[in-house]
Order: structure tokens, then sequence, then C-alpha cells
């Protein structure tokens, strides 16, 4: 085809593909794909926030903290590389919890915060673990255990939610989970987000 110069739209393509490869390094579903099974059920009807129904066993001294980041969060749309209330991301959603809820820093990305802390099995997950998932090829995602098997996270399709680890989606993609210690957080952390 006479003006087109293939090297060029190749070296296009090539850079579409790795900005495309980017952008869904914290996606929780890969890009095209439909509405997950937990978003399109009978009803239509968004989860609950949170279960009252969490087993007593489960509540811990944070539980109260990452409750009221729920609360205070909720519905705060996704947005890649964002890290406030007009979007955030799944990394950064993680790291503004720990830094105003506990007071503790923790990396921006996904994948340096799947190296921090300790390995936990799925049966040892206490509130305040963060839980990792593999949603594509390249695509990783994070979110906070808060227990009674419900997980607080910046969904890229529905923004800051709880999830339950035992929806088919999520059980399908679960990775790994990772314990920080957080013995050593400031012992009287607001409940009320003051700064924002």
């Amino acid at each position: 085809m006479p003006g087109v110069s293939y090297p060029r739209s190749w070296r296009t393509v090539l850079i579409l593909l790795a900005l495309a490869a980017v952008a869904a390094g914290c996606a929780t579903r890969p890009m095209g794909e439909g509405p997950r099974v937990e978003e399109r059920g009978a009803g239509a009807e968004p989860p609950p926030l949170l279960r009252d129904d969490v087993p007593a066993a489960d509540l811990a001294p944070i539980s109260p903290l990452l409750r009221a980041q729920a609360e205070q969060w909720r519905g705060v749309p996704y947005r890649l590389g964002g890290n406030d209330r007009q979007g955030i991301d799944c990394s950064a959603f993680v790291q503004v919890t720990f830094q105003s809820r506990l007071g503790i820093q923790v990396p921006r990305t996904t994948d340096e915060l799947a190296r921090q802390g300790r390995r936990v099995g799925r049966d040892e997950l206490r509130a305040g673990d963060l839980v990792f998932f593999k949603t594509g090829f390249r695509q990783r995602h994070v979110g906070i255990y808060m227990g009674g098997d419900r997980f607080l996270h910046a969904s890229t399709s529905r923004g800051v939610m709880t999830s339950s680890l035992n929806n088919v989606y999520w059980r399908r993609h679960y990775w790994k989970a990772r314990r920080l210690d957080l013995d050593e957080r400031p012992s009287a952390v607001s409940l009320s987000d003051e700064s924002r």
C-alpha cells in the first residue's frame, strides 16, 4: 500500500502494546474482559460493604480501623496511578490505608508490596494481612484482609469496596498473602481520618 511505512507502524504497535501492559499492572481483571461474576449477580444489587456475621475470632484491634477506612472510601473510583479521592489504584489504596490508619509507610507498587513481610497461608489470614491475586499474565492486584473471608480493595470497575475471598473470581485468581509487622504501629490512630 503506497504511503504506509511498515517499520513505523510496527514501532507504534509495539509502543501501544507496552503501554497497555504497564497500564494493566494493577488491574483486577484482564483488559477487555466483561464484568466479573461478582458484579453481575441476580438482582444486580451490590454486595454489602461489610458482613455483620464476622466471627469474633476474626476480629482484631485493627478491624475497627479497616472498617472506618472502608466506610470513608467506599465507592471512590479506580484510577490507575491515582492516590486520592478523585481516583485511586489498588496499591495506592493499600499505601494510603496503612499510612493514614496505622501510621506505617509501605511501598507504592503491588510488586514491591508482594515482597514485604512474611508469607502466610490462606488458612492463617488475620485482619491487616495483604492478599494478592494474579488476574492476568502480568497483572497483579492487592487488597487488605478484614476477617470473615472479606478483603478491602480498589476494584477497577466499582472503586473502593470489600469482596469475598470465596467469590468464584477471587478464589480462582488468589495468589498469596503477606503479613506485615503491625506490632510496632502507633497504639492510638484516629478512627476519623481528620487529615482528609
